[in-house]
């Protein structure tokens, strides 16, 4: 079903023919990201990102993004915890000249001087913005009570203080480490050529040294009792993420989590969005979301509510997980969140550039490509019981973390003092 190719000096590829599609998608993925750097460069994989798009050896800052949308396509990357990818989606008879401009980005960025002064005023700007909105900067505190000290626990964006540090030789020190053949895998799935790709990926990234692949430090979680971080700001509503230390991408239970999730906040049917949303009125924006590492995770719920009834929003939200620990969930809610759960994946894989990005990611972080007909025989192996023992294992006093983001000066210690199972 998926075509994975390594090369002599350890890059790989990994493609997935979709015939009957009109488009490509590719993406050139590197094993570096947030929590790879020290506290003094951090930001440098997000600021890196950035730079490649400014120009290459071949290709301006403006032909790039030129010979890209100027056939339809789209052009973009992103930086992660543990991953930087570079992808494009373009309509299938322009995939060589796509693979080209992305080979060059990726080989030969320019990182002109002129240009990485400019691009450190837009990531001070784009730092401000997330501060100013509160319903991402909270998930920014959230990180830090889960993993205080750590890289995993400090923004990928970086801080005002590090962003400011970087320079051109330090970035290109950075890409000289980090961008080697080990740390890279470029994924593709749509109406490929694929021994046609092959030939050119050989030929463009056969130059790549052979280095190591490069590692970062272990979690550190050592958390004993229920924490709470409040950003007083004066908001309209009060921002919360709950957040519980979770499991690792390759877990045994990560299936029954995924359907836990999906029952507990994964969608309008859910059991949170219906309690705290339909029948009380009490947010307008409420649901849980799931976020895998190599070693570590993290279950999320995550709520925008009104200022006066944070406190007892709070409450239900955890009677409500209390309530997934105790009780089998019904047959019926277990089908339909296990059926959602497969339908979005199917779903997802319809279109090229998900299914790019879902080979890709998989390949950089576990060296292989679940089938779908895999993963369906062992979501289909889950039972509610497995259902109970995930929330039985998430959520406790010692896993707990909430944060939140509003005028909440005088509730503070009470919400403190309530933050528990």
């Amino acid at each position: 079903m998926y075509k994975k190719t390594v090369f002599d000096n350890g890059l790989k590829l990994v493609t997935y023919t979709m015939p009957r599609m009109q488009s490509v998608s590719m993406g050139i993925w590197i094993s570096v990201g947030g929590r790879f750097e020290s506290s003094r460069d951090k930001g440098i994989s997000h600021y890196l990102e950035h730079m490649l798009f400014k120009g290459s050896k071949k290709y301006s800052c403006r032909s790039i993004k030129e010979s890209i949308e100027g056939v339809g396509g789209v052009l973009n990357g992103f930086t992660s915890e543990e991953l930087t990818c570079y992808f494009v989606k373009i309509p299938a008879r322009h995939m060589i000249s796509a693979l080209d401009v992305l080979s060059d980005m990726v080989l030969h960025p320019r990182v002109p001087e002129s240009e990485a002064q400019k691009e450190r005023t837009v990531i001070l700007e784009e730092i401000k913005m997330y501060k100013d909105l509160p319903q991402s900067y909270v998930y920014e505190l959230l990180d830090e009570l889960l993993w205080p000290d750590q890289p995993l626990g400090a923004p990928i964006i970086g801080t005002e203080e590090s962003v400011r540090a970087l320079n051109r030789e330090k970035l290109l020190f950075f890409k000289e480490s980090f961008y080697t053949a080990a740390n890279i895998v470029i994924s593709a799935a749509g109406a490929l050529d694929e021994a046609r790709l092959t030939k050119l990926v050989k030929r463009n990234f056969s130059g790549l040294p052979a280095a190591q692949r490069n590692t970062f430090l272990a979690v550190q979680e050592v958390q004993k009792q229920p924490q709470l971080k409040v950003f007083h700001k004066e908001t309209e509503q009060s921002h919360l993420a709950l957040g519980f230390h979770g499991v690792p991408r390759n877990h045994s239970l990560r299936h029954a989590i995924g359907i836990l999730h999906v029952i507990l906040g994964g969608n309008m049917s859910s059991r949170l969005f219906d309690q705290i949303r339909e029948k009380r009125g009490l947010a307008y924006e409420i649901g849980t979301q799931i976020k895998c590492f190599h070693d570590t995770g993290t279950f999320l719920v995550h709520a925008g509510m009104d200022n006066l009834k944070v406190a007892g929003t709070i409450s239900l939200i955890l009677e409500e997980l209390s309530k997934a620990k105790k009780n089998l969930v019904t047959e019926d809610e277990f089908k339909r969140g296990r059926d959602f759960y497969l339908g979005q994946l199917l779903l997802a894989l319809e279109d090229t550039l998900d299914h790019m990005l879902w080979i890709g990611e998989s390949t950089s972080t576990l060296d292989m490509v679940y089938s779908l007909e895999s993963i369906t025989k062992k979501v289909t192996a889950v039972t509610r019981e497995d259902i109970r023992r995930a929330a039985q294992m998430l959520f406790t006093d010692c896993r707990l973390n909430g944060a939140l983001i509003g005028p909440l000066e005088t509730q503070e210690d009470s919400l403190r003092k309530n933050l528990h199972f």
